[in-house]
């Protein structure tokens, strides 16, 4: 993406959650991209996060295991394609670790990339994740199973978390 150039997006494929909280784009950004942090919040409660890998350069992994209430794990694997520390990461299900293509079944059935900004806003962030799709019944399917509220409620248990760490 060339330095100062717009994002567009498009309503009928992608999906958008942005909102103001009240940490630093610092402490987001850690939260983001360091696995002992990202862990501990980054599936909705009561899913938990029992693992996480991440290689933060493009074409390192990110790779994390969510695990429902009934103990079912579910292991996801996406590649950064872009890594600017404290103000944005992207990366993708559809290409492993190496830019090699995906195999095998999208674990939601199908496949996105996700686009997180943060700016600074006072002693806050302005915070938007972008989740770009292939195409409409994708970006309808992930809406429907609860997009807002998950990326919502992950947000939120993000800042809390962070307000927990010692200073």
């Amino acid at each position: 993406r060339p330095e100062g150039a717009r994002m567009t997006i498009d309503p009928k494929l992608d999906l958008v959650l942005e909102r103001l909280v009240d940490v630093s784009p610092k402490l987001v950004w850690q939260a983001w991209t360091q696995p002992e942090h990202l862990k501990h919040w980054f599936t909705p409660a009561p899913w938990t996060t029992p693992q996480c890998e991440i290689d933060l350069r493009p074409g390192g992994v990110f790779r994390t295991v969510m695990r429902d209430p009934d103990g079912t794990e579910h292991p996801n694997v996406g590649c950064y394609l872009e890594v600017v520390p404290q103000q944005r990461l992207v990366w993708t299900d559809a290409l492993e670790a190496g830019f090699r293509p995906a195999r095998g079944v999208a674990h939601l059935g199908f496949r996105f990339t996700a686009i997180i900004t943060l700016e600074p806003h006072g002693t806050g962030t302005k915070y938007v994740a972008v989740v770009n799709h292939g195409d409409a019944a994708s970006r309808d399917a992930h809406e429907a199973m609860g997009f807002a509220d998950g990326w919502g409620a992950a947000l939120t248990q993000l800042v809390a978390y962070v307000k927990s760490l010692p200073a």
